[in-house]
């Protein structure tokens, strides 16, 4: 009768695991590989092994993977629970994933991990068939880009090869406990939009709470500073010693990695020239409508900056928005000032440099242009790092917002 029971629950937790695949769409039907070592890319691999043996009725082995998971990963809270499934089904029904017992809310953020954990590893972007839409063109000097999908619960690293962006890592990223796009102080949201890491906060500088360091970045920046968004402490940071991995919504705005992931994406990570773009749900692109989107732009900053060289100042100005502004001016106190420029002189050159391009999450035609800048006239050079951005209006680029770096 005892072997009955036990069967019963062992059939049970694997429907249960079932369930919770195609929930995910991780297709864990198949035969689970021999190969029992852990990833250094991180413990999703080896969740897909051990559900999938569970799937396939095999607890014993599933066990045995997760004793396997636990060694490399004594913190890893998820583990502990399914290690916990495992052994309550050799005496009971299992009627849900996460059955042993704990707090309904701590089960319900694990049962979010999985399937959170799951689903990147299945929909893991290919090394060159799609890269995210917001990474239109990275400068020269920055070697590696950084996106994050919030709604994924993920992390992407890409390198920058001749202007192309290359997948390299991924790692699980917990955000806001009250989801993203965030409005300001204390809405606990992670900022959806283009972002820059500033600086480097030493471990011994913070509290244990924040792991291995943190990477701050530039929230809010001039955009959402021009939409009225606050807040401020919006950091890239690791977890508490005696923690592997938090759930995926449980920061208060801040992107939260487990130590070892950030350590490791801290190879990655420049102060003042990696950028850090976080998107509630990545859009991918094929190449070729990358560079033909990538190009496209290209062409209307090019134009833009042939007609400044022009002299012909209603040519130029038409690359602007009447929706611009600048740090200090308004559009006609900007055009006034820009007629006022050119009428005093003979000739202008420019020359433009180690350009980037990255489209704003969430907004169709928006895009943050930074590049070194070079202006020459009579008697007169001037180099600076400028900013813009650029919108689409009526089918044409145009520039709504002008400053400097």
């Amino acid at each position: 009768m005892k072997r009955i029971k036990a069967d019963s629950a062992r059939r049970r937790l694997a429907h249960v695991v079932g369930m919770l695949a195609v929930a995910v769409g991780a297709g864990l039907a198949c035969a689970a590989p021999e190969d029992r070592r852990i990833s250094d890319a991180g413990p999703e691999a080896a969740l897909r092994q051990i559900f999938a043996e569970i799937e396939a009725n095999r607890l014993d082995a599933a066990l045995d993977r997760t004793q396997v998971l636990l060694q490399a990963y004594p913190n890893f809270r998820l583990a502990h629970l399914i290690r916990g499934d495992l052994l309550l089904a050799r005496s009971q029904p299992i009627s849900t994933f996460g059955n042993a017992s704990a707090p309904d809310e701590r089960l319900q953020e694990l049962r979010d991990e999985a399937s959170a954990r799951l689903r990147a590893y299945r929909e893991r972007p290919g090394a060159t068939d799609y890269v995210p839409r917001y990474l239109l063109q990275m400068g020269p000097e920055q070697e590696y880009a950084v996106v994050v999908d919030t709604q994924r619960a993920r992390l992407y690293v890409y390198r920058n090869e001749d202007g192309k962006p290359r997948f390299v890592a991924d790692y699980y990223a917990s955000h806001g406990k009250a989801g993203s796009a965030k409005q300001f102080e204390g809405d606990n949201k992670t900022p959806v939009g283009v972002y820059h890491v500033t600086s480097f906060i030493d471990p011994a500088k913070l509290p244990d709470f924040y792991g291995r360091g943190a990477f701050p970045i530039n929230y809010p920046n001039t955009w959402d500073r021009r939409l009225g968004r606050t807040g401020y402490g919006i950091w890239l940071h690791g977890t508490p010693s005696d923690t592997y991995a938090r759930p995926p919504r449980a920061s208060e705005g801040c992107v939260v990695l487990a130590n070892q992931d950030f350590s490791s994406l801290s190879n990655f990570v420049r102060p003042g020239l990696t950028p850090v773009i976080i998107s509630n749900d990545i859009e991918w692109l094929s190449l070729d409508d990358w560079q033909a989107e990538r190009s496209a732009l290209n062409d209307a900053i090019e134009a833009w900056r042939s007609d400044w060289e022009s002299l012909d100042v209603e040519r130029y100005l038409a690359h602007y928005s009447r929706d611009f502004r600048s740090d200090k001016l308004g559009y006609a106190e900007w055009v006034a000032r820009k007629r006022r420029v050119a009428n005093a002189r003979d000739w202008v050159k420019v020359e433009i440099g180690k350009m980037s391009m990255f489209r704003q999450p969430g907004e169709e035609s928006l895009v943050e242009v930074t590049f070194e800048q070079t202006y020459r006239s009579a008697g007169y050079t001037d180099t600076m790092r400028k900013r813009q951005y650029w919108t689409k209006e009526d089918g044409q680029w145009r520039v709504v917002y002008e400053g400097g770096v």
